[in-house]
């Protein structure tokens, strides 16, 4: 059986109600096995940077130590539920470890690829995939090359992420591409790995599909070919580990009417 990890972090966002993660992460674990979940206690103050350049470092450099503990303590793949995006770095950094040719497979809106010097916010989560792939103050950062990682349906980038990816390893397919499941398996299968883990923020699906996200983007993903996407890769290549992050939705009612296709998503993960 598949793990739960349940991590409502929210230090890393640059929402200004980013608090509201902790609302989505708590609903979807509602509907988890119990038996099968573990909560990671997150810090209820900011946090502070601590000359980081990286807004409430502390809280987050807190969380990414206890949730690299938790994922220590059993053999399955584990499903990480954030929270933001921050919470797949110390997950993944556990995957690579036990999986020396491991992919990661980024699904979001976002290229979440700046850097304490060119973010514009100071926020973790629009650098969790750059310190993937590079060094990080946070623990896990650089646990997986450029060219073993696939960004997928990205549609908002920044000048800066440009940038870095016209000279980057990191493979690309954007969301047309990836409405045809075999063109990502076809990326992830020239990356050489043998393993992948699979990291989907929410905002990857179109808004209309979902409206539960901090920073929506037209022209996404519909719910069909998200998990299409997910299982054409997992059909190929043994899964490592996973996370789900980026559920905020405005008041209870609104959590009611998403987690339908939020729970579709969790499926095709676990």
């Amino acid at each position: 059986m598949t793990r739960f990890l349940v991590v409502p972090q929210w230090q890393g966002s640059p929402a200004p109600r980013a608090m509201l993660l902790v609302d989505g992460a708590e609903a979807i674990a509602g509907d988890l096995p119990r038996a099968a979940t573990t909560r990671v206690e997150v810090p209820a103050e900011a946090g502070e940077e601590l000359e980081t350049g990286i807004r409430r470092f502390s809280a987050l450099n807190r969380v990414a130590e206890a949730v690299g503990a938790a994922l220590v303590t059993g053999d399955e793949p584990a499903l990480v539920i954030g929270g933001d995006c921050g919470v797949a770095l110390p997950a993944i950094a556990h995957a690579a470890r036990t999986h020396t040719d491991l992919a990661v497979v980024w699904f979001d809106a976002h290229g979440d690829l700046h850097t304490p010097t060119t973010s514009p916010s100071g926020a973790f989560a629009g650098m969790a995939l750059r310190a993937v792939v590079a060094t990080s103050a946070l623990p896990g950062g650089g646990a997986v090359a450029e060219d073993r990682t696939v960004l997928v349906g990205t549609r908002e980038l920044d000048e800066p992420e440009r940038a870095f990816l016209d000279t980057s390893a990191v493979r690309v397919v954007d969301a047309d591409a990836a409405a045809e499941a075999n063109a990502l398996v076809d990326a992830v299968a020239a990356t050489g790995a043998q393993a992948v883990y699979i990291h989907v923020d929410l905002d990857v699906l179109d808004p209309a599909v979902l409206a539960g996200v901090s920073r929506p983007v037209p022209f996404g993903l519909t719910l069909a070919q998200l998990t299409a996407a997910i299982g054409a890769v997992r059909s190929r290549f043994p899964l490592a580990g996973a996370s789900l992050s980026g559920f905020a939705p405005a008041s209870p009612a609104a959590a009611v009417d998403d987690l339908g296709t939020i729970l579709r998503v969790v499926g095709a993960l676990a």
